[in-house]
């Protein structure tokens, strides 16, 4: 995965069922494919405030790489996934992976 800058973004304002499923599916594998499955772990719901994204619900706190929370993720009209997350500094940064990327990889 790789940081860009949000304004090199175009996001998505609605996602289909199968996306949302593709995003669920991707964390899903992301985080290590936890036994007591992503529901448990990793509780999302659909938001469409300014985009569309699956938003980690509150209360919930998913650290990357020891020092990033999980705040959601979503898909651009590129088709890349791409995950919001908060570093220590409180700053949103975004990380990327392209569909094709998921599908072949």
């Amino acid at each position: 995965m790789k940081t860009v800058a949000i304004d090199k973004l175009t996001f998505k304002k609605k996602l289909s069922m199968i996306e949302q499923f593709s995003i669920k599916d991707f964390l899903f594998k992301w985080v290590g494919e936890p036994t007591e499955g992503l529901d448990d772990f990793l509780p999302l719901e659909y938001t469409e405030s300014v985009f569309a994204k699956m938003e980690a619900k509150q209360g919930t706190s998913l650290l990357y790489n020891e020092d990033e929370l999980f705040r959601y993720a979503t898909i651009t009209e590129d088709n890349q996934i791409v995950i919001g997350l908060l570093d220590s500094n409180e700053e949103l940064k975004h990380r990327i992976i392209s569909l094709d990327e998921l599908l072949n990889g």
